[in-house]
């Protein structure tokens, strides 16, 4: 496993968004995404994966929000939100967060719940005490 496995398990999936620039700061250093998120002590990597899985609109609001914060980069404050458009074009396109379909039609679905066998015997056991305790009060 290398180092950069180590690092990003996501492998370089985000590598086009988190590597675009910017813009640049007040002392002219080119700014990356990557730089961005980090200088708002947000995990470049783990930011960009929950980007993708949110919808567009979603994204684009969220990363809006993350650029109007950050007050060095002269040009993240013009036009963030077309900006943060254009770089979210740049994931990988996910499955989202949430059920958008549940949340349309009003309805909510649960896990389905298995039962190990170790639950399983550990209730039969909880029920045989119960038994025999009865048993012998009664």
């Amino acid at each position: 496993m290398s180092a950069s496995d180590v690092l990003h398990p996501d492998g370089s999936d985000y590598d086009a968004f988190l590597f675009a620039e910017v813009g640049e700061d007040r002392t002219g250093a080119a700014v990356t995404v990557l730089s961005a998120l980090a200088r708002l002590d947000l995990e470049p990597w783990t930011e960009a994966r929950e980007l993708s899985q949110l919808c567009p609109d979603d994204a684009q609001v969220r990363l809006t929000t993350h650029f109007e914060a950050i007050t060095d980069i002269p040009a993240l404050a013009l036009a963030s939100e077309s900006r943060a458009a254009k770089l979210l074009s740049l994931l990988p396109k996910r499955a989202p967060l949430r059920d958008t379909k549940s949340l349309e039609t009003g309805t909510i679905s649960f896990p389905k719940l298995s039962m190990s066998w170790t639950m399983m015997a550990f209730i039969g056991v909880v029920v045989l005490t119960w038994f025999f305790y009865l048993a012998q009060t009664g």
